[in-house]
Protein backbone atom coordinates (compact mmCIF):
# COMPACT_ATOMS: atom_id res chain seq x y z
CA UNK A 1 0.00 0.00 0.00
CA UNK A 2 1.07 3.86 -0.72
CA UNK A 3 1.31 6.23 1.57
CA UNK A 4 -1.98 7.89 -0.16
CA UNK A 5 -3.91 4.93 0.31
CA UNK A 6 -3.13 4.67 3.86
CA UNK A 7 -3.99 8.34 3.90
CA UNK A 8 -7.32 7.56 2.33
CA UNK A 9 -8.55 4.80 4.40
CA UNK A 10 -7.51 6.12 7.30
CA UNK A 11 -9.60 9.07 6.52
CA UNK A 12 -12.76 6.61 5.46
CA UNK A 13 -12.51 5.17 8.75
CA UNK A 14 -12.38 8.45 10.69
CA UNK A 15 -15.55 9.62 8.85
CA UNK A 16 -16.88 5.90 9.49
CA UNK A 17 -16.18 5.93 13.37
CA UNK A 18 -17.90 9.67 13.34
CA UNK A 19 -20.84 8.95 12.08
CA UNK A 20 -20.87 5.78 14.56
CA UNK A 21 -20.46 7.82 17.90
CA UNK A 22 -22.43 10.59 16.76
CA UNK A 23 -25.79 7.75 16.14
CA UNK A 24 -24.83 6.14 19.47
CA UNK A 25 -24.23 9.01 21.83
CA UNK A 26 -27.08 10.78 20.21
CA UNK A 27 -29.18 7.98 18.06
CA UNK A 28 -29.06 11.22 15.49
CA UNK A 29 -30.19 7.65 13.12
CA UNK A 30 -31.02 4.92 14.99
CA UNK A 31 -34.63 3.66 15.09
CA UNK A 32 -34.07 1.68 18.07
CA UNK A 33 -31.45 1.40 20.48
CA UNK A 34 -30.01 -2.02 22.21
CA UNK A 35 -28.00 -2.44 25.86
CA UNK A 36 -25.97 0.05 27.03
CA UNK A 37 -24.81 3.07 24.77
CA UNK A 38 -21.05 2.60 25.47
CA UNK A 39 -21.20 -1.10 23.81
CA UNK A 40 -22.85 0.54 20.91
CA UNK A 41 -20.36 3.06 20.76
CA UNK A 42 -17.49 0.60 21.20
CA UNK A 43 -18.90 -1.51 18.48
CA UNK A 44 -18.97 1.48 16.52
CA UNK A 45 -15.38 2.25 17.33
CA UNK A 46 -13.84 -1.17 16.31
CA UNK A 47 -15.42 -1.70 13.29
CA UNK A 48 -14.27 1.69 12.13
CA UNK A 49 -10.62 1.03 13.02
CA UNK A 50 -10.74 -2.29 11.29
CA UNK A 51 -11.58 -0.42 7.95
CA UNK A 52 -7.93 1.16 7.89
CA UNK A 53 -6.64 -2.56 6.61
CA UNK A 54 -8.90 -3.53 4.60
CA UNK A 55 -7.04 -3.10 1.35
CA UNK A 56 -4.18 -5.65 3.43
CA UNK A 57 -6.94 -8.13 3.74
CA UNK A 58 -9.99 -7.38 2.43
CA UNK A 59 -11.70 -10.90 3.28
CA UNK A 60 -10.15 -10.75 6.90
CA UNK A 61 -11.00 -7.39 7.61
CA UNK A 62 -14.89 -8.23 6.89
CA UNK A 63 -14.87 -10.91 8.87
CA UNK A 64 -13.54 -9.13 11.62
CA UNK A 65 -16.36 -7.13 11.44
CA UNK A 66 -18.78 -10.12 11.14
CA UNK A 67 -17.45 -11.55 14.29
CA UNK A 68 -17.22 -8.44 16.64
CA UNK A 69 -21.02 -7.06 15.26
CA UNK A 70 -22.13 -10.71 16.70
CA UNK A 71 -20.61 -10.57 19.80
CA UNK A 72 -22.07 -7.25 20.62
CA UNK A 73 -25.74 -8.73 18.99
CA UNK A 74 -25.37 -11.51 21.21
CA UNK A 75 -24.73 -9.65 24.13
CA UNK A 76 -26.86 -6.59 24.27
CA UNK A 77 -29.30 -7.70 21.03
CA UNK A 78 -28.50 -5.57 17.83
CA UNK A 79 -30.00 -2.00 17.24
CA UNK A 80 -30.69 -0.44 14.27
CA UNK A 81 -29.54 2.00 12.59
CA UNK A 82 -26.92 3.65 9.83
CA UNK A 83 -24.25 3.56 12.03
CA UNK A 84 -24.36 -0.48 12.30
CA UNK A 85 -24.72 -1.14 8.58
CA UNK A 86 -21.69 1.58 7.29
CA UNK A 87 -18.69 -0.62 7.79
CA UNK A 88 -20.17 -3.68 6.85
CA UNK A 89 -21.51 -1.71 3.41
CA UNK A 90 -17.63 -0.64 2.96
CA UNK A 91 -15.58 -3.66 3.86
CA UNK A 92 -18.48 -5.51 1.45
CA UNK A 93 -17.52 -3.13 -1.23
CA UNK A 94 -13.95 -3.64 -0.82
CA UNK A 95 -13.81 -7.46 -1.08
CA UNK A 96 -16.03 -6.90 -4.47
CA UNK A 97 -13.51 -4.42 -5.19
CA UNK A 98 -9.80 -5.82 -4.41
CA UNK A 99 -10.44 -9.48 -4.91
CA UNK A 100 -10.93 -11.60 -8.26
CA UNK A 101 -14.35 -13.33 -8.41
CA UNK A 102 -13.78 -16.86 -6.57
CA UNK A 103 -12.64 -15.23 -3.51
CA UNK A 104 -14.91 -12.40 -4.10
CA UNK A 105 -17.83 -14.41 -3.38
CA UNK A 106 -17.04 -15.22 -0.29
CA UNK A 107 -18.05 -10.94 0.71
CA UNK A 108 -21.29 -12.22 0.05
CA UNK A 109 -21.04 -15.01 2.06
CA UNK A 110 -20.34 -13.03 4.93
CA UNK A 111 -22.79 -10.30 4.35
CA UNK A 112 -25.62 -12.47 4.41
CA UNK A 113 -24.04 -14.02 8.00
CA UNK A 114 -23.91 -10.41 9.01
CA UNK A 115 -27.49 -9.72 8.24
CA UNK A 116 -28.80 -13.28 9.54
CA UNK A 117 -27.27 -12.48 12.97
CA UNK A 118 -27.85 -8.55 13.30
CA UNK A 119 -32.22 -9.93 12.01
CA UNK A 120 -31.91 -12.76 14.80
CA UNK A 121 -30.43 -11.26 17.62
CA UNK A 122 -32.58 -8.34 17.76
CA UNK A 123 -35.22 -8.75 20.56
CA UNK A 124 -37.96 -6.33 19.31
CA UNK A 125 -37.95 -8.49 16.54
CA UNK A 126 -38.82 -12.21 18.29
CA UNK A 127 -42.47 -11.81 17.89
CA UNK A 128 -42.61 -10.07 14.42
CA UNK A 129 -44.80 -11.90 11.73
CA UNK A 130 -43.39 -13.80 8.87
CA UNK A 131 -44.42 -11.29 6.70
CA UNK A 132 -42.13 -8.49 8.83
CA UNK A 133 -38.75 -11.15 9.10
CA UNK A 134 -39.15 -11.37 5.03
CA UNK A 135 -39.08 -7.65 5.32
CA UNK A 136 -35.96 -7.39 7.15
CA UNK A 137 -33.95 -8.78 3.37
CA UNK A 138 -34.47 -5.71 2.64
CA UNK A 139 -31.34 -4.55 4.39
CA UNK A 140 -29.28 -7.20 2.83
CA UNK A 141 -29.84 -5.04 -0.25
CA UNK A 142 -27.56 -2.66 0.44
CA UNK A 143 -24.96 -5.24 1.16
CA UNK A 144 -25.53 -6.69 -2.18
CA UNK A 145 -25.17 -3.68 -3.88
CA UNK A 146 -21.92 -2.60 -2.44
CA UNK A 147 -20.38 -5.69 -3.42
CA UNK A 148 -21.85 -5.32 -7.22
CA UNK A 149 -19.85 -1.62 -7.50
CA UNK A 150 -17.33 -2.69 -6.30
CA UNK A 151 -17.08 -5.59 -8.75
CA UNK A 152 -18.21 -3.19 -11.31
CA UNK A 153 -15.17 -1.04 -10.19
CA UNK A 154 -12.56 -4.28 -10.76
CA UNK A 155 -14.07 -5.17 -13.93
CA UNK A 156 -13.72 -1.72 -15.38
CA UNK A 157 -10.31 -0.99 -13.69
CA UNK A 158 -8.77 -4.58 -15.16
CA UNK A 159 -10.49 -3.63 -18.73
CA UNK A 160 -8.91 -0.13 -19.05
CA UNK A 161 -5.54 -1.95 -18.32
CA UNK A 162 -5.95 -4.37 -21.09
CA UNK A 163 -6.83 -1.91 -23.21
CA UNK A 164 -3.61 0.01 -22.45
CA UNK A 165 -1.38 -3.55 -22.64
CA UNK A 166 -3.17 -4.17 -26.19
CA UNK A 167 -2.14 -0.79 -27.17
CA UNK A 168 1.48 -0.81 -26.00
CA UNK A 169 1.41 -4.19 -28.04
CA UNK A 170 0.19 -2.87 -31.13
CA UNK A 171 2.73 0.12 -30.81
CA UNK A 172 5.68 -2.41 -30.62
CA UNK A 173 4.68 -4.47 -32.79
CA UNK A 174 4.33 -1.81 -35.19
CA UNK A 175 8.08 -0.19 -34.19
CA UNK A 176 9.16 -3.90 -34.60
CA UNK A 177 7.67 -3.78 -38.36
CA UNK A 178 9.02 -0.61 -38.91
CA UNK A 179 12.21 -1.71 -37.53
CA UNK A 180 12.51 -4.71 -40.09
CA UNK A 181 11.67 -2.35 -42.40
CA UNK A 182 14.55 -0.42 -42.37
CA UNK A 183 17.38 -3.21 -41.78
CA UNK A 184 15.75 -5.11 -44.97
CA UNK A 185 16.57 -1.50 -46.73
CA UNK A 186 20.02 -1.35 -45.18
CA UNK A 187 20.44 -4.55 -46.58
CA UNK A 188 19.22 -4.82 -49.69
CA UNK A 189 19.98 -1.28 -50.94
CA UNK A 190 23.02 0.11 -48.98
CA UNK A 191 24.46 -3.33 -48.30
CA UNK A 192 24.08 -3.82 -52.18
CA UNK A 193 25.78 -1.01 -53.08
CA UNK A 194 28.73 -0.76 -51.03
CA UNK A 195 29.93 -4.46 -51.80
CA UNK A 196 29.46 -3.18 -55.71
CA UNK A 197 32.42 -0.52 -54.76
CA UNK A 198 34.50 -2.94 -52.77
CA UNK A 199 34.23 -5.05 -55.57
CA UNK A 200 34.87 -2.59 -58.31
CA UNK A 201 37.85 -1.31 -55.96
CA UNK A 202 39.23 -4.95 -56.00
CA UNK A 203 38.74 -5.50 -59.64
CA UNK A 204 40.47 -1.53 -59.96
CA UNK A 205 43.56 -2.97 -57.63
CA UNK A 206 44.20 -6.24 -59.61
CA UNK A 207 44.79 -3.82 -62.66
CA UNK A 208 47.37 -2.03 -61.79
CA UNK A 209 51.10 -1.98 -62.68
CA UNK A 210 53.90 -2.66 -60.52
CA UNK A 211 54.81 1.04 -60.47
CA UNK A 212 51.71 1.86 -59.12
CA UNK A 213 51.75 1.29 -55.07
CA UNK A 214 50.41 4.59 -53.61
CA UNK A 215 47.02 3.74 -56.16
CA UNK A 216 47.45 0.19 -54.62
CA UNK A 217 47.13 0.67 -51.09
CA UNK A 218 44.66 3.38 -51.31
CA UNK A 219 42.62 1.22 -53.31
CA UNK A 220 43.46 -1.46 -50.36
CA UNK A 221 42.35 0.96 -47.85
CA UNK A 222 38.90 1.71 -50.19
CA UNK A 223 38.55 -2.44 -49.92
CA UNK A 224 39.25 -2.55 -46.05
CA UNK A 225 36.63 0.16 -45.14
CA UNK A 226 34.45 -1.34 -47.18
CA UNK A 227 34.64 -4.98 -45.96
CA UNK A 228 34.28 -3.12 -42.31
CA UNK A 229 31.26 -1.14 -43.21
CA UNK A 230 29.30 -3.88 -44.11
CA UNK A 231 30.64 -6.52 -41.07
CA UNK A 232 29.45 -3.32 -39.02
CA UNK A 233 25.90 -2.95 -41.28
CA UNK A 234 25.12 -6.67 -40.50
CA UNK A 235 25.34 -5.84 -37.09
CA UNK A 236 23.18 -2.74 -37.36
CA UNK A 237 20.64 -5.31 -39.59
CA UNK A 238 20.75 -7.54 -36.30
CA UNK A 239 20.32 -4.71 -33.68
CA UNK A 240 17.41 -3.43 -35.60
CA UNK A 241 15.66 -7.06 -35.51
CA UNK A 242 15.92 -7.58 -32.10
CA UNK A 243 12.21 -5.96 -31.34
CA UNK A 244 12.53 -5.91 -27.54
CA UNK A 245 15.01 -3.98 -27.19
CA UNK A 246 14.52 -0.15 -27.01
CA UNK A 247 16.84 2.20 -28.83
CA UNK A 248 19.70 3.79 -26.55
CA UNK A 249 20.61 7.54 -27.30
CA UNK A 250 23.53 7.32 -25.08
CA UNK A 251 27.04 5.80 -26.34
CA UNK A 252 27.14 1.93 -25.62
CA UNK A 253 28.87 0.87 -22.87
CA UNK A 254 32.39 -1.18 -22.78
CA UNK A 255 34.99 -2.93 -20.42
CA UNK A 256 36.05 0.63 -19.13
CA UNK A 257 32.96 0.67 -17.11
CA UNK A 258 33.14 -2.99 -15.30
CA UNK A 259 33.78 -1.35 -12.13
CA UNK A 260 30.34 0.77 -12.07
CA UNK A 261 28.73 -2.76 -13.06
CA UNK A 262 30.13 -5.17 -10.82
CA UNK A 263 29.54 -2.20 -8.05
CA UNK A 264 25.93 -2.17 -9.00
CA UNK A 265 25.76 -6.47 -8.52
CA UNK A 266 27.41 -5.53 -5.57
CA UNK A 267 24.69 -3.01 -4.38
CA UNK A 268 21.72 -5.97 -4.82
CA UNK A 269 23.42 -8.27 -2.67
CA UNK A 270 25.88 -10.41 -4.64
CA UNK A 271 29.97 -9.87 -4.06
CA UNK A 272 31.84 -9.95 -7.05
CA UNK A 273 35.52 -9.94 -7.58
CA UNK A 274 36.62 -7.72 -10.56
CA UNK A 275 40.34 -9.61 -12.25
CA UNK A 276 41.63 -8.15 -15.40
CA UNK A 277 45.06 -9.30 -17.00
CA UNK A 278 47.35 -8.57 -19.76
CA UNK A 279 48.08 -5.15 -21.45
CA UNK A 280 44.66 -3.85 -21.57
CA UNK A 281 44.18 -2.24 -25.13
CA UNK A 282 41.36 -0.07 -27.06
CA UNK A 283 38.74 -2.61 -28.37
CA UNK A 284 36.31 -2.16 -31.53
CA UNK A 285 33.18 -0.37 -30.55
CA UNK A 286 30.78 -3.09 -31.17
CA UNK A 287 33.27 -5.92 -29.99
CA UNK A 288 34.20 -3.69 -26.40
CA UNK A 289 30.42 -3.77 -26.44
CA UNK A 290 29.82 -7.77 -26.83
CA UNK A 291 32.23 -7.62 -24.17
CA UNK A 292 30.66 -5.89 -21.49
CA UNK A 293 27.31 -8.01 -22.38
CA UNK A 294 28.75 -10.88 -21.63
CA UNK A 295 30.29 -10.41 -18.24
CA UNK A 296 26.65 -8.22 -17.66
CA UNK A 297 24.93 -11.42 -18.50
CA UNK A 298 26.44 -13.63 -16.49
CA UNK A 299 26.18 -11.37 -13.11
CA UNK A 300 22.83 -11.12 -13.74
CA UNK A 301 22.35 -15.14 -14.11
CA UNK A 302 24.20 -15.35 -11.22
CA UNK A 303 22.38 -13.14 -9.62
CA UNK A 304 18.70 -14.36 -10.58
CA UNK A 305 19.50 -18.38 -10.78
CA UNK A 306 22.14 -19.45 -8.64
CA UNK A 307 21.54 -20.55 -4.73
CA UNK A 308 23.46 -18.85 -2.08
CA UNK A 309 26.76 -17.84 -3.96
CA UNK A 310 29.17 -16.19 -2.04
CA UNK A 311 30.70 -14.51 -4.50
CA UNK A 312 30.83 -14.01 -8.44
CA UNK A 313 34.45 -14.15 -10.38
CA UNK A 314 35.00 -11.68 -13.46
CA UNK A 315 38.25 -12.36 -15.27
CA UNK A 316 39.59 -10.55 -18.13
CA UNK A 317 42.60 -11.62 -19.93
CA UNK A 318 43.61 -9.48 -22.67
CA UNK A 319 46.06 -11.51 -25.03
CA UNK A 320 47.98 -10.25 -28.85
CA UNK A 321 45.60 -12.17 -30.15
CA UNK A 322 42.14 -13.02 -28.17
CA UNK A 323 40.64 -11.37 -25.31
CA UNK A 324 39.61 -14.24 -22.52
CA UNK A 325 36.69 -13.50 -20.59
CA UNK A 326 34.81 -15.73 -17.86
CA UNK A 327 32.16 -15.15 -15.46
CA UNK A 328 32.22 -18.09 -12.30
CA UNK A 329 29.90 -18.19 -9.14
CA UNK A 330 29.97 -20.69 -6.33
CA UNK A 331 26.50 -21.04 -6.94
CA UNK A 332 24.97 -24.38 -5.37
CA UNK A 333 23.56 -26.25 -8.50
CA UNK A 334 22.89 -30.23 -9.29
CA UNK A 335 25.74 -31.63 -11.14
CA UNK A 336 23.58 -32.18 -14.31
CA UNK A 337 21.83 -29.10 -14.20
CA UNK A 338 21.67 -26.94 -17.48
CA UNK A 339 21.37 -23.18 -18.24
CA UNK A 340 18.08 -22.20 -16.23
CA UNK A 341 15.11 -21.69 -19.42
CA UNK A 342 14.75 -18.18 -18.02
CA UNK A 343 18.44 -17.60 -18.89
CA UNK A 344 18.02 -19.48 -21.81
CA UNK A 345 17.09 -16.51 -24.44
CA UNK A 346 20.07 -14.07 -22.55
CA UNK A 347 22.63 -16.71 -23.46
CA UNK A 348 21.20 -17.29 -26.99
CA UNK A 349 21.83 -13.42 -27.53
CA UNK A 350 25.26 -13.96 -26.42
CA UNK A 351 25.98 -16.60 -28.53
CA UNK A 352 24.73 -15.00 -31.22
CA UNK A 353 26.82 -11.17 -30.69
CA UNK A 354 30.08 -13.62 -29.85
CA UNK A 355 29.32 -15.85 -33.19
CA UNK A 356 29.20 -12.36 -35.06
CA UNK A 357 33.06 -11.75 -34.06
CA UNK A 358 33.99 -15.03 -34.73
CA UNK A 359 34.65 -16.32 -31.31
CA UNK A 360 33.34 -18.81 -28.94
CA UNK A 361 30.83 -19.12 -25.65
CA UNK A 362 31.19 -21.89 -22.88
CA UNK A 363 27.77 -21.92 -20.16
CA UNK A 364 28.39 -24.92 -18.04
CA UNK A 365 28.47 -26.28 -14.36
CA UNK A 366 31.49 -26.52 -13.07
CA UNK A 367 32.80 -29.78 -11.57
CA UNK A 368 33.64 -28.37 -8.35
CA UNK A 369 29.84 -26.57 -8.11
CA UNK A 370 28.64 -23.33 -9.04
CA UNK A 371 28.41 -22.14 -12.71
CA UNK A 372 30.49 -20.19 -15.26
CA UNK A 373 29.90 -18.48 -18.32
CA UNK A 374 33.45 -18.59 -20.72
CA UNK A 375 33.98 -16.64 -23.88
CA UNK A 376 36.53 -16.21 -26.45
CA UNK A 377 37.00 -13.13 -28.68
CA UNK A 378 39.12 -12.42 -31.62
CA UNK A 379 41.04 -9.09 -31.18
CA UNK A 380 41.54 -8.72 -35.69
CA UNK A 381 38.38 -6.54 -35.84
CA UNK A 382 39.79 -3.93 -33.33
Amino acid sequence: MTRRNWAFDTAVAVVVGVLGQLEAWWGITSTHRQGPLWAQALLYAVTAVLLVGRRLNPLACQGAIVLASTVEFATFGSPEGNGVMLPMLVATYTVGRRLPPRRAWWGLVLAATFWLSWSSLDPTGMHATMRERLLTLFWLSPSVIAWLVGAVVRLTVLNTEQRRVNRQQRASQAVAEERNRIARELHDVIGHSVSVMTVQASAVRRRLTTDQDAERQALETVEAVGREALAEMRRMVGVLRESGEETQLEPPPGLDQLDRLAEKFRTAGLPVDLQVTGVVQALAPGLDLTAYRLVQEGLTNTLRHARNPRKAAVAIDYGAERLELAVRDDGQRPASATPPAEAGSGLLGMRERVAVYGGSLVARVRPEGGFELVATLPLESA
